[in-house]
């Protein structure tokens, strides 16, 4: 098991030290969350608008995971706000990565999580029970599956196969 805390690690330490075991992604993140550093085990969602499965998914015990969801670039809602970022932080997930937006971005800031979004919308998502968790994502040049592992920080988001 990975032994690295929360925040001792850079990216562009560990591209230094590993780059042929890491997928770097394309800087498409911005900074949401309390915390601006964080890494853990990957758990996946793949939904287009629609954030039913997020909320199941945060639902369940985090563990230090950091859950990464594949909103298919979507801007025109938010699949995150303060209610399930509040929900991840009391069942112990490290952090959360859409690849779409967020909302309720002046309370996310202040939680103990990270959270790295494309952009913030204020209107919320449909809910009709469509998307799937625990599934492979492609996005901004990497692949994903559940149980790869993710390091974020101010310089960006990379991700390996095993903890570094």
């Amino acid at each position: 098991m990975n032994t690295m805390s929360a925040t001792n690690f850079t990216t562009a330490d560990l591209c230094d030290a590993a780059a042929d075991e890491l997928q770097v992604c394309a800087p498409l993140f911005l900074d949401y969350g309390g915390h601006r550093r964080f890494h853990g085990p990957v758990a996946t969602i793949k939904c287009f608008e629609d954030n039913s499965r997020v909320r199941e998914v945060l639902d369940q015990p985090g563990e230090g995971r950091v859950l990464v969801i594949d909103a298919g670039g979507s801007s025109r809602c938010a699949v995150l706000g303060d209610l399930l970022a509040s929900k991840a932080v009391s069942n112990g997930w490290r952090g959360v990565i859409v690849h779409g937006a967020i909302r309720d971005s002046a309370i996310i800031a202040t939680l103990p999580l990270g959270v790295k979004a494309m952009a913030t919308c204020p209107l919320k998502s449909i809910r009709h029970s469509e998307g799937q968790s625990g599934v492979q994502l492609r996005f901004g040049g990497i692949s994903c599956r559940p149980g790869d592992w993710v390091y974020a920080d101010e310089d960006g988001v990379v991700f390996s196969k095993q903890p570094l």
